[in-house]
């Protein structure tokens, strides 16, 4: 189980933590009213999702296929066999459609369960009464560290044109790669020590290894 049994919430709506793991977030959860409180939440953002679900139709040929397979056996077939494999047909179109929303739903989760994993993260290095405050050249904004060297930085970007994205850097000892971001907030990756600097770039879409234009922010601690 993670150190943090705060981030188990999404893992527990969706079951998969193991038997150990459910009985201790359970006894955690007992006595945690934010856990509790998110666990509602996540509960019901998912029945919106299934509510939400189109209904699943099996292929609009396939009526037509299953009845002429029918024409071609012979006269003493019953009426009941075609209504019956339509019929499980049907069925088997509904129980693809429930696992693919199943999996849509995991996937979504999970990405809930990292999302909020970061932005609590970025608010507790925010917070932090002993960070120290850089303030950032390029834009407004300001890069906070924690004494821990974990560093949040705060910006004022404009969104980035489709296809390009914004990419965080850190210096210090040659040019390390960091995280994507559409501007706002972002966690860096990387913890920082004194005399490193932070610098963002506009680079294409997925990112890249070394930055390809000038820095539109940057803030040396």
């Amino acid at each position: 189980m993670a150190d943090n049994p705060h981030e188990l919430s999404a893992l527990y709506v969706l079951d998969v933590l193991d038997a150990d793991e459910r009985a201790r977030f359970e006894e955690h959860l007992a006595g945690c009213e934010r856990c509790r409180s998110e666990l509602e939440g996540l509960r019901e953002a998912a029945g919106g999702l299934a509510l939400a679900a189109p209904a699943a139709a099996p292929p609009a040929a396939l009526r037509d296929r299953i009845l002429a397979d029918v024409r071609a056996e012979p006269q003493n077939v019953t009426l009941l066999r075609p209504r019956r494999s339509f019929a499980v047909a049907v069925a088997s179109a509904v129980a693809v459609a429930a696992v693919a929303a199943a999996v849509a739903f995991g996937v979504w989760a999970a990405s809930l369960h990292h999302s909020l994993a970061h932005e609590r993260a970025a608010v507790a290095v925010l917070g932090n009464p002993d960070a120290k405050h850089v303030a950032v050249q390029g834009v407004r904004g300001q890069l906070v560290v924690a004494p821990s060297g974990q560093a949040a930085l705060s910006v004022a970007l404009p969104a980035p044109a489709k296809g390009k994205t914004y990419e965080a850097w850190v210096v210090d000892n040659g040019v390390h790669r960091d995280r994507l971001f559409d501007g706002g907030t972002l966690l860096l990756a990387h913890r920082l020590r004194a005399g490193a600097t932070v610098k963002v770039t506009l680079e294409r879409a997925g990112g890249v290894d070394a930055p390809t234009t000038a820095a539109l922010v940057s803030a040396h601690v």
